[in-house]
């Protein structure tokens, strides 16, 4: 035991018992909590702001104590907020990128103590080495941004809004990137990130910021970043889970960053103690931000149970967000037990209380309620298997892919391992690792962009090129999400017509073949000016939307397994195929878009070069080994995104097809394909003339002409996005100066689009 002289190194170590934690201050803290009185205002315009009408927000700690109170702000603020950030961001773009770099690189400064103490009372998990990192990177990016990232500018102001429970590092993870592309910022931070980052932006300023590129709203609901992303100055908007924004035409990200449900899994190779201690450390002794699953080998079920249940034992109670959070605990025990698990506990749980002792729920299944929806407090279920397969199975079957742990000391077996789990982060032999220079996406249910590393930069710039327009902003419109484009197509009236010349009938692609629609239904599609019929298309319903994705969904495993080379092969007898049906393919252009055949004839030839630069971009764009802070090394690499959706725009329908089909299939994804409703025939074209074998599950359908207006489609897709989790992109619709798809500049945008990133740590002694 520690501080005991007769304990001998053998003794300790058989106890693993910890030693007296170093006592800390937090009288810094203390002392500036107490200069603003302990109220906390608004930061709007480079300064504090309290106006007296406005309500405030008590925040409590754990132990039930008054830390201080924040503003609650109202909309007037956020429309000062908004005029400040417009102002800040012409400001702070004009400063030079070594200048902007100082200022982050200073912000810190000798306050650096300040900002611990109030993180600890305020209990926003953000180690001070971690904020110095983060710092230092990103001000390294803030030095280089116009050497190494050319030809992007920043989006203007961005808006980065946390829930409650997210951490002040996952914050920052957006904030300090967002500042460092020359961006001004609106943070709207959660319930214990509120004090530390007023304070943040307090030191910033002092560093040099200037005034309105860095302001602070704190509020009591979750609709105060509704309310910021409405606002017509905001160009972009980084939250978790909020619907509020869908129609408005601004850009959102998405990071679930909390409560996911992550496994620990731990192989029969794996040593044992290391791997109890760890999932302890993660489990119980850490603020936490995921819900941890133990995955255990059979073989090792009984060692890890028994050394589990000693270090476990003398373990104090662990304290609950509220008394409430204890029924919730009470109920997910009692149903556990109920359905055969049992418990080892650290001590007995008090009778009630905001606190509970530490506890395995041993017998777990995956279907089981206490693993399928995780209670607050210091519950960790524990599931079994037997193969390699089967850990995978268990590991991927969250609907969250943000992170795993993988304890074994079989190398080879790890990097399978984590190669197979759908998740962002993999750390083997550690856990809860994490540096800005590695890229990471939330997979699945997870997040729909990618933070640190240079890929996490690309959120918040845009390319130079004027032809990438932002899209245009707008007001939600009131409509029923259940019913939307459920209206009947218009009825086909038969006519009169010689049977030579009758317009073609086209099928769709499901599946690597051509067939007609489910329903059986066709729509006409109109000659420019409604003139006359220029062909039938496939109605497609939900069935044929059902059959695409399964088809695809099917297929797309064994494409992403395919090599680089490969997949370029394929791209390049694409293009070959293409080259051989020019002719047909300009004149479907011709027809349908109304250009001249040397024009229409151009798009060809732009196309099929479109086609050989996917190609050429397969093996080009890899992962990498960065150099990390701390011993261990790390891998990054691009995964494909899966099964993705495409609706084409109108404009320049042939090369647009190409240039997104292209970027989705070279990145190892399966397409499900809509064509322009307005000029569907030269992507039908394309489909019937080129050879389906050559790229999976390529599968077309048409939607019925009587869709609601385009406002309401991206209103209805920024909603549907949601839940669950999608990426979603939008371009500008056509009328509005539309994408422009012969520029060059699109391909590091589109390609970068269509994947998502993964980082694996792998430590050394």
């Amino acid at each position: 035991m520690a501080g005991c002289t007769s304990e001998t190194v053998h003794n300790i170590f058989q106890s693993m018992e910890y030693g007296p934690a170093a006592c800390s201050s937090t009288a810094t803290a203390q002392a500036w909590l107490d200069h603003h009185s302990r109220t906390l205002g608004l930061f709007i315009d480079g300064k504090f702001v309290l106006p007296a009408d406005r309500r405030s927000r008590c925040f409590v700690d754990s132990k039930g104590g008054t830390v201080c109170s924040t503003a609650c702000a109202a909309e007037d603020d956020v429309s000062q907020c908004a005029a400040s950030a417009v102002k800040g961001h012409k400001a702070w773009g004009d400063l030079s990128c070594y200048q902007r770099a100082k200022v982050l690189l200073g912000a810190l400064g000798r306050h650096g103590p300040c900002v611990a103490e109030l993180c600890e009372l305020c209990e926003a998990s953000c180690p001070p080495s971690s904020l110095v990192r983060l710092l230092q990177y990103y001000s390294s990016w803030a030095q280089l941004r116009d050497t190494l990232i050319a030809n992007w500018t920043p989006l203007g102001v961005v808006a980065v809004v946390s829930s409650d429970d997210c951490s002040l590092y996952s914050l920052m993870l957006k904030v300090l990137p967002a500042l460092a592309m020359g961006n001004s910022l609106i943070v709207v931070p959660g319930r214990s990130s509120a004090p530390p980052v007023l304070l943040l932006a307090q030191l910033f300023t002092g560093a040099g910021l200037p005034a309105g590129a860095l302001n602070v709203l704190t509020g009591s609901d979750m609709q105060l970043g509704a309310k910021v992303a409405q606002s017509a100055n905001v160009s972009y908007v980084s939250y978790s889970g909020n619907k509020a924004t869908a129609g408005m035409g601004v850009p959102v990200s998405v990071s679930q960053n909390v409560g996911a449900r992550c496994p620990f899994i731990i192989f029969e190779s794996a040593d044992i103690d290391s791997a109890v201690d760890a999932v302890i450390e993660a489990a119980f002794k850490k603020k936490r931000e995921v819900h941890w699953v133990l995955c255990v080998q059979e073989s090792v079920l009984d060692s890890v149970v028994a050394r589990l249940g000693h270090r476990m034992a003398g373990m104090k109670c662990v304290a609950l967000q509220s008394v409430g959070d204890r029924g919730l605990v009470d109920a997910a025990v009692q149903g556990a037990q109920q359905q055969g698990a049992t418990l080892v506990q650290s001590c007995a749980a008090p009778p009630s209380s905001a606190q509970y002792p530490p506890t395995v729920l041993c017998g777990a299944a995956p279907s089981s309620p206490f693993v399928v929806e995780p209670s607050p407090g210091p519950l960790l279920p524990l599931m079994t298997f037997r193969s390699n397969t089967e850990a995978v199975a268990l590991g991927n079957h969250s609907p969250h892919g943000q992170a795993a742990s993988i304890w074994t000391e079989d190398l080879t077996l790890a990097l399978e391992t984590a190669k197979s789990l759908s998740v962002g982060s993999v750390w083997v032999n550690s856990h809860s690792v994490s540096d800005p220079c590695l890229p990471v996406s939330g997979h699945k249910d997870g997040s729909t962009c990618t933070d640190g590393g240079q890929q996490g930069l690309y959120q918040f710039l845009r390319p130079s090129s004027s032809s990438h327009p932002p899209l245009p902003r707008s007001s939600p419109v009131s409509m029923d999400y259940s019913k939307f484009g459920t209206a009947a197509s218009p009825p086909i009236i038969p006519e009169d017509s010689d049977p030579a010349g009758a317009p073609k009938v086209y099928l769709q692609l499901v599946g690597g073949k051509l067939c007609k629609s489910v329903s059986g239904c066709s729509i006409a599609v109109q000659s420019p000016g409604g003139g006359g019929v220029l062909a039938h298309c496939p109605d497609g319903g939900p069935k044929d939307v059902r059959n695409a994705v399964e088809a695809a969904d099917k297929v797309q495993p064994g494409w992403m397994k395919k090599s680089p080379s490969a997949r370029a092969q394929s791209l390049y007898s694409l293009a070959k195929g293409l080259e051989a049906k020019r002719r047909d393919l300009a004149a479907s252009i011709n027809v349908q878009t109304g250009l001249s055949m040397d024009k229409a004839d151009e798009e060809v030839e732009l196309s099929i070069a479109r086609l050989s630069d996917w190609a050429a971009y397969c093996d080009k764009v890899q992962g990498g080994t960065p150099s990390l802070p701390q011993s261990g090394s790390a891998l990054s690499f691009p995964e494909a995104l899966g099964v993705v959706g495409i609706v084409l725009p109108d404009n320049s329908p042939l090369l647009s097809m190409v240039t997104l089909l292209g970027a989705a299939v070279g990145n190892g994804n399966a397409v499900v394909m809509v064509p322009s409703e307005e000029n569907p025939l030269p992507a039908l074209a394309f489909i019937q003339a080129s050879n389906k074998g050559r790229v999976p599950s390529m599968c077309d359908r048409l939607q019925p002409r009587s869709l609601p207006p385009r406002q309401q489609g991206c209103q209805y897709l920024q909603h549907a996005c949601t839940s669950p989790m999608k990426t979603l992109r939008l371009s500008c619709p056509k009328e509005d100066g539309g994408q422009d798809w012969t520029h060059a500049s699109i391909l590091e945008d589109m390609w970068r689009s269509a994947v998502q990133w993964k980082s694996v740590w792998i430590p050394t002694a």
